[in-house]
């Protein structure tokens, strides 16, 4: 099992990650919301473990929140030392899949992962590919082709074509954008978005190729394999 730990108090990271490994799951962790938001966002785990109360201006149910709209369903398991019910309710309304709070025994942390696992659709098996049309986009090396053509794309493109080709078919928003690979919850008046998509059809659309990304008039823009 391939486990993110988002936890920023290292007594208790420490206390996890240890028993993780000893329990023989691969750990990934951080003690930031954005360090937190870069790797839910941009690599495949089996499950996440999410501190509800992270330092910096990206909380824990923000991470969640962003994973959800962009059709992620990794299982999450939130931990917290708030333990009200209305506390617990808006964790899991948030789109946690389970809420542990602290202080909390590893035994009973090992067991909620292992019933997160057996209730995922997916099992323990990620989601490791995507493709549109005869795009394809390798989500464990990070390789990108068009038919018999390698894309080198820079990190903040690769997320942005991730977005984009989960998301096949759907209008996707400026603000959806940019909440869900830049991690913006509000707008900073600028053209980041536009410009990042601009450099980005470069890359995807050779010439000869059919268009896959499209501009939709006040709206904002829709990949499509049908171009």
């Amino acid at each position: 099992m391939k486990v993110l730990l988002v936890e920023d108090n290292e007594r208790v990271s420490r206390f996890v990650v240890k028993g993780l490994r000893e329990a023989g799951h691969t750990v990934e962790h951080v003690d930031n919301g954005r360090d937190g938001m870069f790797l839910a966002t941009g690599e495949p785990f089996d499950v996440i473990v999410m501190d509800r109360m992270l330092p910096g201006d990206i909380d824990g149910l923000t991470i969640i929140e962003t994973l959800r709209k962009m059709g992620t369903q990794t299982p999450v398991l939130i931990l917290s030392a708030l333990s009200s019910v209305d506390e617990r309710i808006k964790g899991l309304r948030s789109g946690g899949d389970d809420y542990l709070t602290k202080p909390f025994a590893f035994g009973e942390l090992l067991a909620r992962l292992d019933a997160l696992m057996r209730r995922s659709p997916t099992g323990a098996v990620p989601e490791t590919s995507l493709a549109v049309g005869d795009l394809r986009m390798n989500l464990l090396s990070r390789k990108v082709t068009r038919g018999e053509r390698v894309i080198t794309l820079q990190n903040q493109e690769f997320k942005l074509l991730e977005y984009l080709m989960r998301h096949v078919d759907q209008v996707v928003t400026r603000t959806m954008l940019l909440e869900g690979v830049w991690g913006y919850h509000f707008d900073p008046q600028t053209n980041v978005v536009d410009v990042h998509i601009s450099k980005l059809r470069q890359k995807i659309e050779g010439e000869g190729e059919p268009p896959l990304l499209r501009t939709v008039r006040n709206a904002g823009y829709m990949m499509t394999a049908g171009g």
